[in-house]
């Protein structure tokens, strides 16, 4: 294996997903569609709730259970959420989905830019990211990532089905995101110890959950101006 394989694999496998969920998407009603969103909705949801518990519930000695790293998820999110609305991030990516869809002859496409946003942050989020593209970058083991795009394909897949073709697109900010990963991994490797990866998972899993919360259509949560979460989170550890 070629140093780089796995993140090109993981950008390929959500385009393929996505090109299927697009075929499928159009030969079915817009009811069916509406439940296939509400069903990617609990997926996403179960997804980060799941992840979030594995790594704040531990059982203590007495055999009770005991939620952990609590000071470090508020601090986390709530610098995060400063420091994202600041930088707004959300509003950066919705430009960059109306460019794309302004290049891509997707005008007609009313569903573009949120489709293109919810499966950017839902691939893009996660400890797997991160050190699987550490991993294919420096040990040349694209095994991480090669999990990482059977499970995004799929998730692409049903989002396109139901989002439209804005999803496919998602594989140029995984391509971004793992890409500079990639590139930066010998400073990175250092850093990313047991317990920051904990608590990367941890706080990405919150907002994974986030993610599914707007595709139930509930009061919208800006989850791109969260991001910075994410580094906050590891720099608890770390310092």
């Amino acid at each position: 294996m070629f140093p780089g394989i796995g993140v090109l694999t993981n950008i390929f496998g959500i385009i393929f997903g996505g090109i299927i969920g697009l075929g499928f998407g159009r030969l079915i009603s817009e009811r069916f569609q509406k439940t296939l969103t509400m069903a990617c909705a609990v997926a996403v949801i179960f997804l980060g709730l799941t992840g979030t518990v594995k790594e704040m519930l531990s059982i203590t000695a007495n055999g009770t259970l005991e939620l952990t790293g609590t000071y470090r998820m508020l601090a986390s999110l709530i610098g995060g959420a400063l420091i994202g609305e600041l930088i707004n991030i959300e509003d950066r990516m919705e430009h960059f989905g109306i460019w794309l869809k302004e290049k891509t002859g997707s005008g007609g496409d009313a569903r573009f830019v949120d489709g293109f946003v919810t499966a950017s942050l839902t691939v893009c989020i996660g400890a797997m990211a991160v050190i699987g593209s550490i991993d294919d970058r420096l040990l040349a083991d694209p095994s991480i990532l090669f999990a990482k795009t059977v499970l995004d394909a799929v998730i692409v897949m049903i989002m396109t089905a139901s989002l439209g073709k804005g999803c496919i697109f998602s594989a140029l900010s995984v391509g971004i995101f793992q890409g500079a990963i990639f590139f930066a991994a010998g400073f990175l490797k250092p850093f990313m110890t047991q317990e920051a990866l904990s608590a990367l998972s941890a706080v990405g899993d919150i907002l994974i959950f986030c993610v599914g919360t707007n595709l139930f259509g509930l009061p919208h949560i800006r989850v791109a101006n969260l991001l910075p979460a994410l580094v906050i989170a590891v720099l608890w550890v770390l310092v």
